[in-house]
């Protein structure tokens, strides 16, 4: 059997164009931080190498897994959790961000390991030695699904904004995740589609609306 994050993993990414509450829990990535503009050479840069390990992974994984029931699994899609290093208006050199590919529960870090270490001698890159393994978490969030361009996302950040407020709510930190599920490069900008999550918590003891 396949694993295919589109359905076994539908609560995670079944966000809805009105904003919602949702609490996520701790999943498994491999993850490399990086700063400054995402139109750059070596964001871009960075984003293959985390895809070059990802499919790494996946390969050792269906060559080692003939006795599971799970013999394959679907890459899942890029994920970026993004801060502003200072200021109020968005400058984007000014970025720093952490980009990411969730892996599924029965990966093992052993693995990622081996499936990185083999993709760094048949092709080396001095990106794969900054991709880590591990677990975030995000805990309770207001999550919504923007449609259209990256540009156009403070119109969906505003609604979530207003939902928290109108719940109780406060965002507890600068930083937000952005999580990719349509391919960037053949998907026209206004109908691209990426689940936005920023971590909130009460304002007080007891003041979060139902």
């Amino acid at each position: 059997m396949k694993y295919e994050w589109r359905k076994q993993g539908k609560a995670l990414y079944g966000a809805r164009t009105a904003p919602a509450l949702k609490t996520v829990p701790a999943q498994n990535y491999i993850k490399i931080d990086g700063r400054g503009d995402p139109n750059g050479a070596d964001f871009s840069n960075r984003v293959g190498a985390l895809y070059a390990l990802a499919y790494a992974v996946k390969a050792a994984y269906k060559a080692a897994s003939l006795q599971q029931e799970i013999d394959d699994f679907a890459v899942c899609p890029l994920e970026g959790v993004w801060a502003q290093i200072s200021g109020d208006d968005l400058e984007k050199d000014k970025l720093e961000y952490t980009l990411m590919i969730r892996q599924p529960d029965f990966i093992s870090g052993e693995l990622v390991r081996q499936a990185q270490e083999q993709v760094q001698r048949k092709k080396p890159n001095p990106l794969l030695g900054g991709i880590t393994f591990g677990a975030m978490q995000d805990g309770l969030c207001v999550e919504i699904l923007h449609i259209g361009s990256y540009d156009d996302e403070p119109a969906s950040f505003a609604k979530m904004a207003q939902f928290a407020a109108a719940h109780g709510l406060r965002r507890t930190g600068d930083y937000h995740r952005e999580i990719y599920l349509s391919n960037a490069n053949r998907v026209e900008p206004c109908r691209r589609k990426t689940i936005l999550r920023c971590p909130v918590e009460p304002v007080s003891p007891g003041s979060m609306k139902k």
